[in-house]
């Protein structure tokens, strides 16, 4: 396998299609795009041996508070103890910025790495938002489209910015024609969103994202 291909699940046999199908990472949401509770991520955990990150959201929208912080964390207690690798969360102020403070706080001072997720689309300073994300502990990826919408609407944004750090995750909306685009520009890590999750789809992106890595290489 040469590229990195995330898969996004929402029970323990799409996490085990995944796994057959050479995902490399899986991300667990609730079914209602939500948070998924402890007890799914302990039924995934069990299913599969692949990376596992779980999506910390409770409701709708970037902007948190301290009483949503507080079931934040202990959620993300939990989660760890279900068997969770990692996490997928972000945050924004109310000057549509990266909120720091809750992100630090939520990731704390323990060991798991995590993604910041499309929140980063929203903000309305990009490079102000990605300066404010390499100060955030333990932040290694990031999720985005290149804009609001999708990765359709957002190619160009993407392939001009494929250098950036934290390392962009493509997702929201990928399709196939858009792989050899973005991998020539230096993208190789994908986040795919098929429903239903099946071994056969997941072998599919596996296969085109290997093979355009590597004829860009040659």
């Amino acid at each position: 396998m040469v590229g990195n291909l995330q898969v996004r699940v929402k029970s323990a046999y799409e996490a085990e299609c995944a796994e057959e199908g050479g995902a490399d990472r899986i991300i667990l949401m609730g079914e209602d795009g939500l948070s998924p509770d402890p007890g799914m991520v302990r039924k995934v955990r069990r299913a599969t041996t692949v990376h596992l990150r779980v999506l910390l959201r409770l409701r709708g929208g970037y902007i948190t508070d301290g009483g949503q912080m507080s079931s934040l964390k202990g959620l993300a207690a939990s989660s760890v103890d279900a068997g969770a690798d990692g996490f997928v969360f972000g945050f924004l102020n109310a000057l549509s910025g990266v909120d720091r403070l809750a992100c630090a706080e939520l990731a704390g001072d323990d060991t798991w790495g995590w993604t910041f997720d499309r929140a980063i689309d929203a903000v309305l300073d990009p490079d102000r938002a990605w300066e404010d994300l390499r100060s955030l502990p333990r932040l290694d990826s990031v999720m985005t489209a290149g804009c609001a919408r999708e990765v359709e609407q957002g190619l160009d944004a993407l392939m001009s910015a494929a250098r950036r750090r934290p390392p962009m995750i493509v997702a929201g909306g990928l399709k196939p024609e858009h792989v050899p685009w973005l991998v020539r520009s230096g993208l190789t890590t994908f986040f795919v969103e098929d429903t239903p999750v099946t071994a056969e789809g997941v072998r599919a992106w596996r296969l085109l994202i290997d093979e355009e890595i590597t004829r860009a290489k040659e």
